[in-house]
């Protein structure tokens, strides 16, 4: 038996027990076949639905879920309020659970399941709180559980003042740390399901909203709260993600992502409303939040009447724009990159990035504006083996060279592979060349004349 509801376990059935050892209990008993991999894809659902509760949640084993609600119970009017929200949700939707609110999680954790329903520990309070319950509540291992019975030590109160360097001698440091972490003397990391950040704001709606003009509306909203905030403190994000509460409890993310930090909200809800399609409202949105991420400080700067535009603050509108339509890797800027094959000496970098540290491209010899992903193999004819193209076929298309430049040779980086790949064979012969068009290409020749393999040819750019 992996789990048993509140009927089954008035019958004396047990999670852990034998099937064949309950159905002698109960004859008539109905099982399912346990599923691991769903109930934990549901357990995560639940995890982001909480995120309109806190931005700090954690999954908790295999059947549990820790808040940090630090600063944002206010939002809900209070720790006691925020709870009873919380479990009152979840009860319209058939999902039984049980919740506290303390200090640590440890103690959270132990009152949510051995303590009564909804318990708020005041301040400080969890060592009083916690003292009634059985020690079973300090997720201790079995062993511990088992064997401090037999000592008599039957509720967590009783291990207060029990000398600790003897107890984590007899059932090991865990002991010892369990319990400080139950009573806050000791620190305990939890993993969030989402990247923690205190930049967080969130909206709710006593009326669902289900209107795409009402959806861009609170979008705006919540952006100016956050875009407030970051102004109050002095800092800009580069990222925003604009988070849509469906009743249901599903959840539409809208990121959206800036070139250089910002903090306009204005500006943010234009970049927002295009995206907006992705949200399906269902019977209606109630609650809307938004996280702020990569968060620098941004100095109020106040330029000169008579000073020109910084050009990369001139370019950031139009970058944020095209890659919140295109997407983040759709927008690039190439940077060189020090090596001699022409496919390795470009490397993408963010569009308003800082210029990298290699060494400009040599102006002496230009590269295409366009370089292909792969050359394409094409059909040259020339007066000599060893002259420049007079005529080429390139996508069954005939192109007549009215002016060439070449050749530059380049060789392969010998020190990056074997021989075969670097070797003779692997010598390229570049030239530049116009059509009668007007066409301007990068084409090049690769191989040696007199070798066992015939030298082929290649495009490998465009030029504007």
């Amino acid at each position: 038996m992996a789990a048993v509801d509140a009927a089954a376990r008035r019958l004396g059935l047990s999670a852990g027990q034998k099937a064949a050892d309950a159905l002698a209990l109960v004859p008539h008993l109905v099982t399912a076949d346990h599923d691991p991999d769903a109930d934990r894809r549901a357990l995560e659902s639940l995890c982001d639905w909480c995120v309109r509760f806190s931005p700090a949640v954690a999954v908790d084993g295999d059947d549990g879920l820790l808040l940090d609600i630090t600063g944002a119970d206010h939002l809900w009017g209070g720790e006691d309020a925020m709870l009873a929200d919380l479990l009152q949700r979840l009860e319209r939707w058939g999902v039984p659970a049980r919740g506290a609110v303390a200090d640590t999680a440890g103690a959270a954790w132990a009152l949510a399941r051995f303590g009564q329903g909804g318990a708020v520990v005041a301040p400080g309070g969890q060592r009083e709180a916690l003292a009634r319950l059985p020690v079973a509540a300090l997720r201790l291992d079995e062993a511990a559980q088992a064997q401090l019975p037999r000592l008599g030590l039957h509720r967590v109160g009783q291990l207060y003042a029990l000398p600790r360097a003897q107890m984590a001698k007899r059932f090991g440091l865990a002991f010892t740390q369990r319990l400080d972490q139950a009573l806050g003397a000791a620190g305990e990391a939890l993993a969030f399901r989402r990247p923690a950040s205190p930049w967080f704001e969130r909206l709710a709606f006593f009326e669902p909203i289900s209107a795409p003009d009402d959806l861009a509306r609170v979008a705006a909203d919540v952006l100016a709260l956050i875009c407030k905030r970051l102004e109050g403190e002095g800092r800009g994000a580069r990222r925003f993600e604009v988070v849509f509460h469906r009743l249901d409890g599903k959840a539409f993310p809208v990121p959206v992502g800036l070139a250089r930090p910002g903090r306009d909200a204005r500006r943010l809800a234009k970049l927002v409303a295009p995206k907006l399609d992705v949200v399906d409202p269902g019977f209606g949105i109630d609650v809307i939040t938004v996280h702020a991420y990569a968060v620098e400080a941004l100095a109020q700067g106040q330029s000169r009447i008579d000073a020109e535009l910084d050009a990369a603050e001139a370019l950031a509108p139009l970058v944020d724009r095209l890659v919140n339509r295109l997407g983040e890797g759709r927008v690039w800027r190439p940077d060189p990159v020090e090596s001699h094959v022409p496919e390795r000496a470009v490397a993408r970098a963010a569009p308003l990035a800082s210029p990298a540290a290699a060494r400009p491209w040599n102006p002496d010899l230009p590269r295409p504006t366009r370089l292909l992903k792969r050359p394409e193999p094409i059909e040259v004819l020339a007066k000599l083996p060893d002259d420049p193209p007079l005529r080429f076929t390139w996508r069954n298309r005939h192109h007549r060279v009215r002016a060439a430049e070449g050749p530059e040779r380049i060789g392969q980086e010998w020190w990056r592979g074997d021989f075969d790949d670097t070797g003779p064979g692997r010598i390229r012969d570049y030239y530049r060349v116009e059509d009668e068009a007007g066409g301007r290409f990068w084409i090049y020749r690769q191989g040696l004349y007199g070798d066992d393999a015939s030298p082929k040819w290649w495009l490998h750019g465009l030029f504007g």
